[in-house]
């Protein structure tokens, strides 16, 4: 029997991570995103999973920042307006990865990403979750998101790595 799982938006984070200047790590989030996980049952093997988030609502606590991650230097979220990932979650040794198509900055890639899942429980109201944590490396260059400064003492101002950092809650539909 197939089931439905959304994310609860109050219990969950959809963040990235990047250094800044080689050596200080900058934070962010997106604000407005959705997904749904449909599963057989309450077995995860093997789940589908369809996720976007709205690229205008990236928030790294700088308005600044946040007006240039908007722009065509990055995610060009007026001509881009969503980040999208469809795939599978896949069992793989006692955890999960996900496998799939991540789309950004008009172009499409696919990642394989680590999945700690931290199991199901009813809450106080008895409404079934399923909690995981997804963590892995990305690089920006591979959706066309180049845009960088060079530093006068060596470097550059961006990495090319950015750590995706997500924390999920999810409610059975």
């Amino acid at each position: 029997m197939e089931t439905k799982w959304k994310i609860d938006t109050t219990h969950s984070q959809i963040g990235f991570k990047v250094k800044h200047m080689m050596f200080t790590t900058v934070s962010g989030t997106f604000d407005k995103y959705d997904a749904t996980i449909t599963t057989q049952d309450d077995n995860f093997d093997n789940a589908k999973v369809e996720f976007s988030a709205d690229a205008e609502s990236v928030n790294t606590a700088n308005a600044d920042r946040d007006q240039h991650l908007r722009s065509a230097d990055f995610f060009n979220a007026e001509a881009n307006p969503k980040i999208e990932f469809n795939g599978t979650l896949v069992k793989s040794g006692s955890g999960y990865q996900l496998d799939g198509n991540l789309s950004m900055n008009g172009q499409t890639k696919k990642v394989a990403l680590p999945v700690e899942f931290g199991g199901i429980m009813k809450d106080p109201w008895g409404n079934e979750k399923a909690v995981m944590a997804v963590e892995g490396k990305i690089s920006r260059k591979d959706w066309g998101l180049t845009w960088n400064s060079a530093l006068e003492a060596g470097g550059v101002l961006v990495s090319d790595d950015v750590r995706v950092a997500i924390e999920l809650q999810l409610v059975k539909a």
